[in-house]
């Protein structure tokens, strides 16, 4: 199960793309209706936690193709700002904390080693604030802000991170 995980994290820019193309012409050439749009995100957010800005939504294709763009980080705090007008982002990002899917951390198998908190791009805004393996940090997967990429559980060396029920 972790190496499925492993792949569609490596893979996660292009389901972002064709997913995110797809649900945009399936508003604009179909006339889906947004109300259906923000019940499938709430209820995706309801299981998995804050999947879609990273994994569905066009906007959200949008904004990793700015910060593709500008590596340094200039546009980095714009991706966290572009969800202030997004319910799906406002409900889903709550629901971090009650989904069904977690980003867990087993503290046995962990060796500290930071390669998580090194790609999480939570801990690199706030780094003071968050950790996924320090005790005292707040762990981002519960967080309002983390869209549950998973590129820190695809990082970790010795599997001490996963994201499971």
């Amino acid at each position: 199960m972790q190496n499925v995980l492993k792949t569609l994290v490596s893979k996660r820019f292009i389901i972002l793309t064709v997913s995110g193309v797809a649900l945009f012409l399936a508003i604009s050439l179909f006339n889906i209706s947004l109300w259906y749009v923000l019940l499938a995100g709430v209820t995706l957010g309801l299981i998995f936690g804050k999947v879609f800005c990273r994994w569905i939504c066009p906007m959200g294709l949008i904004m990793e193709l700015l910060l593709s763009i500008s590596p340094d980080g200039k546009f980095r705090q714009m991706y966290q700002y572009h969800k202030l007008g997004c319910p799906i982002a406002w409900i889903s990002g709550f629901l971090n904390r009650f989904s069904l899917f977690k980003i867990e951390l087993n503290r046995e198998s962990c060796k500290n080693c930071g390669i998580c908190d090194e790609k999480c791009y939570i801990v690199a805004m706030e780094p003071a604030k968050f950790s996924l393996y320090k005790p005292k940090g707040i762990r981002p997967g519960d967080s309002y802000a983390c869209s549950k990429c998973l590129e820190c559980v695809a990082v970790c060396p010795n599997d001490s991170l996963t994201y499971k029920m």
